[in-house]
């Protein structure tokens, strides 16, 4: 018999917590409505230590970090060489606004942008205000009012980024008035695809749409400013798109005058095994945005690239805020590309994601599992309901599997798609990657001969309000 899961004091801090915020009153509510349609809620736990390759829960238990920070630790949780500068930045500086440290991480950060045009930099505190800065700085320079993006991208959660982002429902509502200048495409999903067509039917689909539908039916050529797009979608699903798929948008946009703005927030500084997404496709954005692993998941710091002429002179362009460019972000930001340098973590993570790709390609054969993608170490496995299972619906398996991932000491995530997306430090150990990658497989195969609502976990606790 396994000990109770979650452990007692992980319990008592979710009940003594989640009341406090979001929904807590209809909490309680939600889990009994679950409950009675036989559904077993995902488990939650809370961190009480991080460190390296895992965390662990306020009961001791430790579990392998597949969540990272949601992506923002590319050298492992709490890296003591990136702390320790943080630390020292704090005491020399405090919070100043104007300090060396901000032009060096500039200088670091312009050195190794995947195109020699990316010549300029501005702060941001965070990806989603980066996100907005690029769009910006996108209608300023070109003086028109529209901006293309993606169905399924995300971009932030503010309400700039709630309406750029296409995630649509229940993300945006009552936001729908305020879409004005974003146009929304459709995005070269691999999966689920509409009329029977194939994936490179499905590409010439959506180029025809940016090329045809949106300026013969929504919008003039001459209106739109930016393409926002994300080299690969992540909080979305992490979908990846087709080689040609990224070149043809660079090309209707330089046949259209339009600027392609890549979201690297997740995608850049190593996630795809290349210092950024776009470097797959052998395309130059004109604007690039840059957020999480780039302060080593220890202090916020983010921003946006450009060419000199879009970003060297804009008398209209105005963004960032107090804490853009912190002297702690700032020194996160260099000693963490001091990391990438000495440990190689580039190329380790093309590696670690090779072994990943290896050893998830037979997941396909479980049939709850839909389709297991995966570029370097941006991993996502798609789940469905099996057949004659006419009640649920597939996010519901991928909660499943998730929970007992989670009970068996794997932390991943699976929150708004019927995903469980998978994000490992570049420098993960090879071993933790393959145990934890095994616990998931375990979980995937339980899930797909038991189904959703079981499972040899102690049952789920009464009355507790926050799993």
């Amino acid at each position: 018999m396994k000990d109770e899961f979650p452990g007692k004091k992980t319990r008592a801090m979710l009940e003594r917590g989640i009341p406090l915020f979001l929904n807590g009153l209809r909490y309680e509510e939600q889990l009994q409505k679950a409950a009675r349609r036989g559904f077993r809620s995902a488990w939650q736990i809370v961190v009480d230590r991080a460190e390296g390759d895992f965390i662990w829960d306020l009961d001791g238990r430790r579990y392998i970090d597949f969540q990272n920070g949601w992506a923002t630790n590319p050298v492992g949780n709490a890296h003591p060489e990136i702390v320790a500068a943080v630390h020292e930045a704090h005491q020399r500086y405090g919070f100043h606004y104007d300090h060396p440290l901000r032009y060096e991480l500039a200088e670091k950060l312009l050195a190794v942008m995947p195109d020699s045009s990316l010549t300029r930099f501005s702060y941001e505190v965070s990806g989603t205000e980066a996100a907005e800065a690029a769009v910006y700085l996108a209608l300023t320079h070109k003086e028109r009012r529209h901006v293309i993006a993606f169905s399924s991208a995300y971009h932030g959660m503010s309400i700039a980024t709630k309406v750029l982002s296409g995630l649509g429902g229940q993300f945006s509502r009552y936001l729908e008035a305020w879409q004005g200048g974003v146009i929304r495409a459709p995005y070269p999903y691999s999966d689920d695809l509409p009329a029977g067509l194939s994936q490179e039917q499905y590409v010439d689909y959506c180029l025809w749409y940016l090329d045809n539908h949106i300026p013969n039916s929504v919008v003039a050529r001459d209106n739109i400013a930016a393409v926002l797009i994300e080299p690969g979608l992540a909080e979305g699903g992490n979908w990846i798109p087709p080689e040609n798929f990224l070149k043809g948008v660079r090309e209707l946009c330089d046949r259209n005058d339009w600027l392609l703005i890549a979201d690297e927030v997740l995608t850049g500084l190593g996630r795809t095994g290349r210092m950024w997404g776009v470097e797959h496709y052998d395309v130059a954005p004109d604007i690039l945005v840059i957020g999480k692993n780039l302060s080593g998941g220890v202090e916020p710091c983010a921003g946006i690239a450009a060419r000199d002429e879009i970003l060297g002179d804009n008398d209209a362009f105005g963004s960032g805020s107090t804490f853009a460019g912190t002297p702690a972000g700032c020194a996160a930001g260099i000693k963490t590309l001091e990391l990438y340098e000495r440990l190689d973590l580039v190329a380790n993570a093309a590696r670690l994601g090779g072994i990943a790709a290896g050893i998830m390609n037979s997941w396909e054969q479980y049939g709850i599992v839909r389709q297991v993608r995966s570029n370097g170490l941006l991993m996502g496995v798609s789940f469905c309901k099996p057949d004659g299972d006419t009640e649920a619906r597939d996010w519901w398996y991928a909660r499943a599997v998730r929970s007992r991932m989670l009970a068996n000491g794997v932390w991943a995530i699976s929150d708004r798609e019927d995903t469980i997306r998978l994000y490992p430090a570049l420098n993960m150990d090879e071993a933790v990657l393959r145990e934890g990658l095994g616990i998931m497989e375990e979980a995937i195969r339980y899930v797909d001969q038991h189904g959703q609502t079981e499972g040899d976990s102690p049952a789920w606790p009464t009355g507790v309000a926050g799993f």
